[in-house]
C-alpha cells in the first residue's frame, strides 16, 4: 500500500513538472509572438498590401468636361437677306464608366482570398519563428540537465583527484596517474564553462528573436512525453492547420476566382452621364447611356486564366505528396530514433556505472587508468544519450509546428 501510495505520489509530480515546464516554453512563445520584430515588420507589409489588393476593384474616375465655342457663324436666310451672324456654343458634360457589375463583385472575392493569401504567410513566418524560439527553449533545457550532470561529475573528478594526490604524496602512485586525475579534473570543469558559453548563446538567441527584450526562462529538469500520435492522426491535423499545405489550396483557389473574373470581364463596359447644350438661347439637356464591348482586351485573358488554374490544381497535387512522402520520411526516422533511446535509456540508468566504478577503484579493485578510462566510456554513453533525447524533442517541434 505505501509504494503504491508513493508511485502515484512521483507520476503526479511527474506529470505536474511536465505541465509547468509546457506552460513555461509556451509563455517565452507567447512573449516572443508579440515581441518579434520581424513579425511586426509584415504585420505592416501584410495591411499596405491588403489596401493594395482593394484599389484594383476601384471605379475609373469620373470623367468632366466643357465646351465653349464662341467663334461660331450662322448663315443668313437667302430669301430674306439676313445677313450672317455671330453664335456662341456652349456644352457640359460628366460621365462614369464602370465594368459590368459582376466583374466587381468576382474580383471583390479574389481580393478576399488573396488577403486569405496573406494571413496564411503570417501564419507560417510566425509558426518558424515560434519553432525556432522553442528549439532554443528545448536546447536550454538539454544543457541545463548536462550541466546538473557535470556538477555531479566534477565532485566526483575532484574526489578523485584528491585520492590520487594524497596517494602520490604517500609514493603510493607515480606522478602520470597524478597528471592524469589532474586533467581529468580539468577536463570536466572545461566542460561546464563550454556548457555555460553555450546557456549565454541561446539565451542571446532567445533575446534576439524577442526584439531584444531579455527573456526570463530558467526551467528545471524537463521531461517530456516522446510517445507521438499515429502519422495518420497527425497528416490530418497538418491537412487543416499547417500553412504550408493551406496555401497549395489557396493558390488553387485563387487561381479559380481569377478565371471567374477574367469570363466576367466578357460582359460589356457600361457608361453613363449627363450633358447639356446652349447655343443661340436655346438649351438641351439630358441623360445618356453607352456600352463597350471588351472584343479585344480579354483576347486569350481567360484561356491563359484556365492554364493558370490547371497548373495550380496539379502542382497542389504534386507539393502535397511531396509533403507528406518528406513527413513520413521524418516520423520514421523520429520511430528509428525513439527506439533507439529507449534502448540506451533501459541499458544506461539502471547501472549506477560511476558509483560501482568508483567503489572498485576506492577498493583498489583496479587501476585508475582502468578507472578513467572505464568511467570516460561510459560518460560519453551517457552524453550520447542525452544528445538523442535533445534531437527527439527538437524533432518533434518540428512534426508538430502545426500547433504553435
Amino acid at each position: 500500500m505505501y509504494k503504491l501510495i508513493l508511485c502515484t505520489f512521483c507520476a503526479f509530480l511527474l506529470c505536474y513538472g511536465v505541465k509547468a515546464q509546457t506552460s513555461e516554453i509556451n509563455q517565452v512563445l507567447g512573449e516572443i509572438g508579440q515581441n518579434n520584430k520581424e513579425l511586426k515588420a509584415f504585420q505592416n507589409y501584410k495591411e499596405s498590401q491588403q489596401l493594395e489588393f482593394k484599389t484594383t476593384n476601384n471605379l475609373p474616375d469620373p470623367q468632366l468636361s466643357a465646351f465653349y465655342l464662341p467663334f461660331g457663324t450662322e448663315a443668313g436666310n437667302e430669301t430674306t437677306g439676313d445677313k450672317t451672324s455671330n453664335s456662341t456654343y456652349r456644352e457640359f458634360q460628366v460621365s462614369q464608366s464602370f465594368e459590368f457589375p459582376t466583374v466587381y463583385a468576382a474580383r471583390g472575392k479574389w481580393i478576399r482570398q488573396k488577403e486569405q493569401q496573406l494571413h496564411l504567410k503570417y501564419t507560417e513566418l510566425r509558426q518558424n519563428i515560434l519553432l525556432s524560439a522553442k528549439k532554443h527553449c528545448l536546447e536550454l533545457i538539454s544543457l541545463r540537465k548536462r550541466k546538473a550532470i557535470e556538477n555531479q561529475r566534477i565532485k566526483q573528478a575532484k574526489k578523485v583527484f584528491d585520492q590520487v594526490k594524497e596517494l602520490h604524496q604517500k609514493e603510493q602512485l607515480g606522478i602520470l596517474e597524478l597528471n592524469k586525475a589532474n586533467v581529468a579534473w580539468l577536463q570536466t570543469q572545461f566542460d561546464i564553462d563550454q556548457i555555460d558559453n553555450e546557456i549565454k548563446s541561446t539565451m542571446l538567441n532567445l533575446q534576439k528573436l524577442n526584439g531584444g527584450k531579455y527573456i526570463d526562462f530558467n526551467p528545471s529538469i524537463f521531461t517530456e512525453d516522446l510517445l507521438l500520435a499515429p502519422l495518420d492522426s497527425i497528416w490530418q491535423a497538418k491537412l487543416s492547420s499547417d500553412p504550408n499545405l493551406q496555401t497549395l489550396k489557396s493558390n488553387e483557389d485563387v487561381s479559380f476566382q481569377k478565371l471567374k473574373v477574367e469570363e466576367n470581364k466578357l460582359l460589356p463596359n457600361l457608361t453613363v452621364g449627363y450633358n447639356s447644350q446652349n447655343t443661340m438661347g436655346q438649351r438641351f439637356s439630358g441623360f445618356y447611356g453607352g456600352i463597350s464591348i471588351p472584343l479585344w482586351s480579354s483576347k486569350n485573358k481567360i484561356k491563359a486564366a484556365k492554364a493558370q488554374y490547371r497548373y495550380q490544381k496539379s502542382h497542389t497535387e504534386a507539393s502535397t505528396t511531396e509533403y507528406y512522402t518528406s513527413f513520413q520520411d521524418q516520423y520514421n526516422q523520429y520511430q528509428l530514433l525513439l527506439k533507439k533511446f529507449q534502448e540506451y535509456q533501459m541499458t544506461l540508468e539502471g547501472l549506477n556505472s560511476d558509483g560501482l566504478l568508483l567503489q572498485a577503484y576506492e577498493l583498489g579493485e583496479i587501476s585508475f587508468l582502468e578507472y578513467h578510462l572505464e568511467i570516460q566510456f561510459y560518460h560519453q554513453a551517457y552524453n550520447k544519450m542525452l544528445q538523442m533525447e535533445n534531437n527527439l524533442n527538437q524533432l518533434k517541434s518540428e512534426l508538430l509546428i502545426h500547433q504553435l
